[in-house]
């Protein structure tokens, strides 16, 4: 079943527990929000010999699919009494997100903290943006889960960042769960995992991503009608 609503002033498509803002205006964005991220990842290997991945535990709160511009935040692990003061910066990026946007936030050293929450959700959300991605923990999943807002992160914890970190920068070059990751860079997600993709090389990796589905695609039906991978690997050079 498939439903609109509208966030921001945004459409947003709800297909079977799947949430993705449409449309970004960008074709390369659209393009992106077409393609399995295997083909992401098997692209920029084949084109630049260079893993866009980042790693296995950076797992969704939910089924999602979903690409667009990253907005990225730093968070530098130091223990202090300034309260929330320090972590300004990160609602800050929030608040001045384009609405597409993917906010993707580095905790270092930090799988056993919350980098973001309900709240921090709530406000991406109504602000239009895409998702968030965060090499660290998050919490308030059962709000989250209810606003239904795609979210990637490497754990879970009910901790918080107030007094153990520090806002390091906004739109900066990061290093998020082994990917480098810089401001406006493609930010494309489903099920099997994160990929980043540079925009210098947007266009081409894309038009690859595409051909390698196409492929498999076609791939299918041969396999059902002659049972036999073996023989639709030979002929397609896919696997």
């Amino acid at each position: 079943m498939t439903r609109k609503y509208y966030l921001a002033g945004l459409p947003v498509l709800v297909l079977a527990g799947w949430v993705m803002a449409q449309p970004s205006g960008d074709p390369l964005i659209e393009g992106f929000r077409g393609v399995e991220v295997a083909s992401v990842a098997d692209a920029t290997e084949q084109l630049y010999g260079q893993r866009s991945y980042m790693s296995h535990d950076m797992r969704p709160l939910f089924k999602t699919k979903f690409a667009g511009p990253a907005v990225t935040v730093l968070m530098k692990k130091e223990e202090h009494k300034e309260g929330s003061a320090a972590s300004q910066g990160m609602l800050d990026a929030i608040d001045a997100a384009a609405p597409g946007s993917v906010y993707v936030m580095v905790l270092e050293d930090g799988l056993d903290y919350a980098g973001i929450g309900g709240l921090m959700v709530t406000a991406m959300k109504y602000r239009g943006l895409t998702a968030a991605v965060v090499d660290g923990s998050v919490r308030d999943t059962p709000q989250i889960g209810k606003l239904q807002f795609p979210v990637f992160s490497r754990g879970v914890a009910p901790s918080t960042t107030v007094n153990h970190y520090r806002f390091a920068g906004a739109n900066i070059a990061v290093t998020c769960a082994g990917v480098r990751v810089s401001a406006g860079d493609i930010v494309t997600a489903d099920e099997d995992g994160v990929a980043v993709v540079p925009r210098a090389h947007a266009a081409e990796v894309l038009k690859k991503a595409q051909d390698l589905d196409n492929t498999e695609h076609t791939m299918i039906p041969f396999i059902e009608k002659f049972r036999s991978i073996k023989e639709a690997v030979a002929k397609f050079g896919r696997i």
